[in-house]
């Protein structure tokens, strides 16, 4: 599949890894070629895109970048959307083929020819760099533990950049790489003509199901043990019953319903879990889950724009530590903590959370990813520091 998308300008391809327990409705879904799209800035994003959306009855895949005065350093623009000319999807071995150009058995007979391997075709060394230094990560968070102190906010997710110049190499290959050292059930590869993001994310974000929307949050993170069993289940315990990580979830949870209470039917809206404990390969999360029920004429569009950006990604109250977040973290976070998904023809929809990502530019030969965490009163600056090192050392991995 991935030597068969290479010739594409513009894909999208979703898989979620057989991770069942997060009911995903494909095991994958590949979107190719564009028939339609409509690019977006902020301004009027969902008026324009609801629009886009009642004119463009059919699948849409696309993203959405973090909201920020400042431009996308991979020059992602604020919001895509697409409805491909190419649509494959497997089910339990059952390939589903929708083109509007190639019939199913052209387009199918395409992909069996190309090759079941990867081969990497460019490679330069990539040098990683951190956009701050560790002294310069403590003083940020000890200002941002002051405004915690001050009551300015209650959690701020704070995150680092770490990127590499002149970085000639293959984004297929390192997304096949990435994948297999880190595969999680919202992994994504999206490419917008000279842009890359190579996702490995465990989190959703939202998804609709008829009237049922859900929403995911992770707030809480532990090492893994992989070499000792005993070991591994005593860090999952740790994680479970860990105030500090209860409390920096309960948070966003409660955010969360707030934000899905603005577009759900009044009562609907409740915690199906809260601190379910869930395992990957490199860390164990905390993740919680929020439904609601909204109204038929309730568009898919207004559902996103209630909620987004995803409070696990910003902390609360979500207006004043989007201000801190401009002025704390270097660099914009671009379509990191944005979100990649897709539309059916029917307006239900499933949307990631665009994290443990790498971001390349091939034209620029720019490559960043970025990492971070909730910050509470309760938090450790030197904690903190190691969990966003923990968070993308199968990023560094793959790289290296």
């Amino acid at each position: 599949m991935l030597n068969w998308v290479k010739p594409f300008n513009i894909f999208c391809f979703l898989d979620n890894n057989n991770y069942q327990f997060q009911q995903p409705e494909f095991d994958f879904i590949l979107a190719a070629g564009e028939y339609n799209s409509i690019q977006l800035q902020k301004e009027n994003l969902f008026e324009r895109l609801k629009q886009f959306s009642l004119d463009n009855q059919d699948w849409l895949f696309g993203h959405f970048n973090y909201p920020s005065t400042q431009k996308d350093e991979i020059d992602f623009p604020d919001a895509y959307f697409f409805v491909p000319k190419h649509i494959i999807k497997i089910k339990n071995n059952k390939v589903i083929i929708d083109s509007l150009e190639k019939s199913p058995e052209d387009l199918f007979s395409e992909i069996e020819k190309q090759n079941d391997f990867i081969r990497r075709e460019l490679h330069s060394e990539i040098n990683i760099k951190s956009s701050i230094t560790k002294e310069d990560y403590f003083e940020k968070l000890i200002a941002i533990k002051k405004h915690i102190q001050r009551g300015d906010c209650y959690e701020i997710n704070f995150c680092q950049q770490f990127y590499a110049d002149n970085v000639l190499t293959d984004p297929y290959f390192l997304f096949y790489q990435l994948n297999q050292n880190s595969p999680n059930p919202f992994a994504a590869f999206y490419k917008l003509n000279n842009q890359f993001c190579l996702c490995a994310s465990p989190e959703r974000f939202l998804k609709k199901t008829n009237s049922e929307v859900i929403s995911q949050p992770i707030k809480g993170t532990s090492k893994r043990n992989l070499e000792c069993e005993e070991i591994d289940l005593e860090l999952k315990q740790q994680l479970k019953t860990s105030p500090k990580e209860q409390s920096e979830n309960v948070m966003i949870v409660d955010l969360v319903r707030n934000d899905l209470s603005k577009v759900c039917t009044e009562g609907s809206v409740e915690v199906a879990e809260l601190f379910g404990i869930y395992s990957f390969p490199q860390v164990h999360q905390m993740i919680s889950t929020v439904k609601g029920t909204v109204e038929n004429q309730t568009h898919w569009t207004e559902i996103i724009d209630a909620c987004f950006p995803m409070g696990s990604m910003t902390g609360a109250p979500k207006k004043r530590v989007m201000e801190l977040i401009e002025k704390y973290e270097s660099g914009p976070r671009g379509l990191f903590s944005g979100s990649i998904g897709y539309v059916t023809p029917e307006n239900n929809f499933d949307f990631n959370v665009v994290i443990r990502s790498i971001f390349y530019n091939t034209t620029k030969q720019k490559l960043l990813f970025k990492a971070g965490g909730g910050i509470t009163h309760l938090s450790e600056i030197e904690k903190e520091y190691e969990e966003s090192y923990l968070k993308v050392q199968a990023i560094i991995k793959t790289l290296q």
